[in-house]
């Protein structure tokens, strides 16, 4: 008898200011018992994208504070949980645990943390500290902002107890008495988005869920390997930290319909504006003048320019550019085509059971633990892949036909954070079980 693992999965919406769009996605991804709703975009949107003081957001609609709308669907949802994305860069300790506990609490124990860094200078203009943090400190700020706002979480005892805190630090260094009790699954759920060297210790020291980018069954099941390998050296186990990678689906009736519907969803997607702005975003200069249906320029990348400050080290620009002009001269793409090739997600296509036998392969073949779904439309993007896709993975027993437990830990299968009571145990047990055929 095989016993088959069940996938978790998650939705990212686009951007958007009206509330009934992250309403209507949301209600939807429960209603396809989804484990969570992630509302990201670039660093939590604390600014837009700018080149001499010319704003270059042309894709995104709105970028609202994602913790207060997640307060509001926490009173139109029941099971789904809610994660802000929040930057660890440019906030403190304090105010972000109380606000992450007080979103736990009005949700009943469904919220959740993807945690970010930012070492973009335009991003720190917005701030008093100012400036931008360099690649080798980032991660050691953010590690020590997680372990902070966990001290403070475990301030309350389950009992109801609050007990003074204090934290003595190289990048905080605060005390006195937390204001929120101890939440319903004891600690928010942790989410790391990041898949750099240093970004996979980050979430095996630290996170709960990481997401990855990994386009390719073998490359997911080698960064899969490399994840879970690394968690031993934390004292954690395989199970403690779920691996998904945020993809793409595109449905057709058959096989040359998908293909044909995901080629015209990439080229709405990547408009010959775009195509500039992203491509001078790796260059660092202004490449509105190039033909987006010409070449790729010849000229070198300008790491130091007002358009990549802080953003990326020069060895990231020049590999980059090097892989991008290798693709196109490979493939004989235009700078438009180069973009659209070079900086889609994977993507699942095809028919709705091609689709279900392939993403349950990704994870019975250990390269997932599941997958964060970005639709392609808001709000209504995400609701073929529910209507068509899930009963097909309900059937080959790789999904969960109903929500177990009533908290985000529960549907991840997570234990709680030490000191919890035997509720949360139960659940996560529960969460656990393996479907067999």
């Amino acid at each position: 008898m095989t016993v088959r693992k069940r996938m978790h999965l998650a939705a990212i919406p686009h951007s958007r200011i009206e509330f009934s769009s992250f309403e209507q996605l949301a209600r939807t991804a429960e209603r396809g018992l989804f484990d969570f709703f992630l509302l990201t975009g670039r660093a939590e949107g604390l600014w837009p994208l700018e080149n001499k003081g010319r704003i270059d957001d042309v894709d995104v609609a709105g970028r609202p504070e994602p913790i207060t709308v997640l307060n509001a669907l926490a009173a139109v949802t029941e099971r789904l949980g809610l994660a802000a994305t929040v930057d660890a860069t440019f906030n403190e300790p304090y105010e972000l645990a109380r606000r992450l506990a007080t979103l736990d609490h009005l949700s009943g124990g469904r919220a959740a943390w993807n945690v970010v860094t930012s070492s973009d200078a335009s991003i720190g203009e917005n701030f008093r500290r100012g400036g931008y943090l360099d690649g080798t400190e980032r991660y050691p700020r953010a590690a020590e902002f997680v372990a902070t706002v966990r001290e403070l979480w475990d301030s309350w005892t389950p009992e109801g107890v609050s007990r003074p805190f204090a934290h003595r630090g190289r990048h905080f260094d605060i005390a006195g008495e937390f204001g929120v009790p101890r939440s319903p699954q004891g600690h928010p759920v942790v989410i790391q988005a990041g898949d750099s060297e240093a970004g996979r210790e980050f979430a095996a020291s630290t996170a709960d869920v990481v997401l990855t980018r990994q386009k390719r069954l073998e490359a997911g099941r080698a960064c899969y390997a490399d994840v879970k390998r690394r968690l031993r050296k934390y004292g954690r186990s395989p199970d403690d930290l779920k691996i998904m990678p945020g993809v793409t689906v595109v449905l057709g009736d058959t096989a040359a319909e998908a293909r044909e519907r995901a080629a015209e969803i990439r080229r709405q997607q990547v408009s010959p504006q775009n195509a500039l702005l992203m491509l001078g975003r790796i260059w660092g200069v202004d490449l509105s003048s190039y033909d987006p249906d010409g070449p790729l320029p010849e000229i070198d990348p300008v790491p130091d320019s007002s358009i990549t400050q802080g953003r990326t080290r020069r060895g990231d620009t020049v590999a980059i550019a090097e892989k991008w002009r290798a693709l196109s001269k490979e493939k004989g793409l235009s700078i438009r085509q180069t973009v659209i090739e070079a900086s889609g997600r994977q993507s699942f296509i095809g028919t709705p059971e091609a689709v279900a036998a392939e993403i349950d392969d990704f994870v019975q073949r250990d390269a997932a633990d599941g997958f964060v779904l970005v639709p392609h439309l808001t709000p209504g993007g995400l609701d073929e892949f529910v209507d068509r896709v899930v009963p097909l993975l309900q059937e080959r027993g790789a999904f969960r036909t109903e929500y177990r437990g009533a908290t985000l830990r529960s549907h991840l299968g997570l234990s709680g954070p030490p000191g919890r009571d035997e509720d949360m145990t139960a659940d996560a047990s529960d969460a656990r079980e393996q479907y067999q055929q």
